[in-house]
């Protein structure tokens, strides 16, 4: 357990690992808002958080898994690092560094038998997003083409995908679990 913004926590979390098969960047904060509004400790936070977090697991895991020769890294990115929000710029912008970071990543490190993949949840049913007003949750459903909120299961079932031998062919990719929200 650490606070993955810490470079220096993350590397002594990483620290004595004898082996790692399957990293999955999940850390993640959100803060809605217009961007004029917000402030530079609240850009930092973000930032920290959802891109430097992922990147400094990623750089512990990748020590690892190229010297084995093998592993599969898994971001958590999100539809907005896509699409864009408005009121989640900053939000969006880190999570448009994660799809970045995967796609560079993947081609990087191909070439030790390292995989690395990112998914895309939509407006997904999790505490960050019961949150939200009822009328605001309902109107991400209306915008939804299945007309519902994800559910966890269904995000980790894509993980899971990622993770697995049946997609040991599969790396650089990005995959959308958002009900067709950011088609």
């Amino acid at each position: 357990c650490c606070d993955v913004a810490d470079g220096a926590a993350v590397q002594a979390a990483f620290a004595g690992l004898p082996a790692l098969d399957v990293l999955v960047n999940n850390a993640g904060v959100a803060k809605i808002g217009l961007f004029t509004d917000m402030t530079e400790a609240e850009y930092r936070t973000l930032r920290e958080t959802n891109l430097d977090g992922t990147v400094f697991c990623a750089q512990r895991a990748a020590e690892q898994m190229v010297r084995q020769h093998s592993g599969r890294i898994v971001n958590i990115g999100s539809m907005w690092g896509k699409t864009g929000a408005s009121c989640e710029v900053a939000y969006s912008a880190t999570k448009a560094g994660v799809r970045g970071l995967t796609m560079a990543l993947a081609k990087e490190l191909g070439p030790s038998g390292v995989t690395v993949n990112c998914v895309e949840p939509g407006v997904i049913d999790t505490d960050m997003n019961r949150s939200l007003d009822a009328a605001t949750r309902a109107e991400l459903c209306d915008e939804t083409p299945l007309c519902r909120l994800g559910k966890p299961e269904e995000v980790a079932a894509a993980v899971l995908f990622f993770a697995s031998e049946a997609a040991s062919f599969v790396t650089g990719q990005i995959l959308g679990v958002d009900g067709g929200f950011a088609v």
